[in-house]
């Protein structure tokens, strides 16, 4: 079980660590993204300085909200819980905050009561 933390707008955020092809574990803020479908999305230059696996041959549409944005596919590494899963991930252009999908949900269960100050991923 991992805890998480509320901002002052009421969004979900969670420590996770990211696991760079050299072993380094960077800890991070994520945003728990309940629009994103996927597993993780960071920004290009983040994927890259972790040396995460680029699949050059393949980029994935998704709507934004922005509108459809087009990204590149990653493999990447990524210690949540005390687990290592490696998962795909979306990298795109200028994006402000690492983004946890509800993917996650499939296999972790989520815990949120505001009144209470909690939020867990479980």
């Amino acid at each position: 079980m991992i805890s998480g933390e509320f901002n002052s707008r009421g969004e979900l955020f969670f420590e996770i660590g990211l696991i760079a092809s050299n072993g380094d574990v960077i800890t991070v803020k994520a945003l728990l993204d309940t629009g994103f479908t996927g597993w993780l999305a960071v920004d290009n230059q983040d994927a890259k300085s972790l040396g995460w696996y680029l699949d050059s041959n393949e980029r994935r549409a998704m709507q934004t909200a922005r509108g459809v944005a087009r990204f590149n596919l990653y493999e990447g590494s990524v210690l949540l819980d005390g687990q290592e899963f490696t998962v795909e991930v979306l990298g795109g252009d200028e994006l402000e905050n690492i983004l946890l999908g509800v993917r996650w949900l499939q296999t972790k269960r989520l815990v949120v009561d505001f009144a209470a100050g909690v939020l867990m991923l479980e």
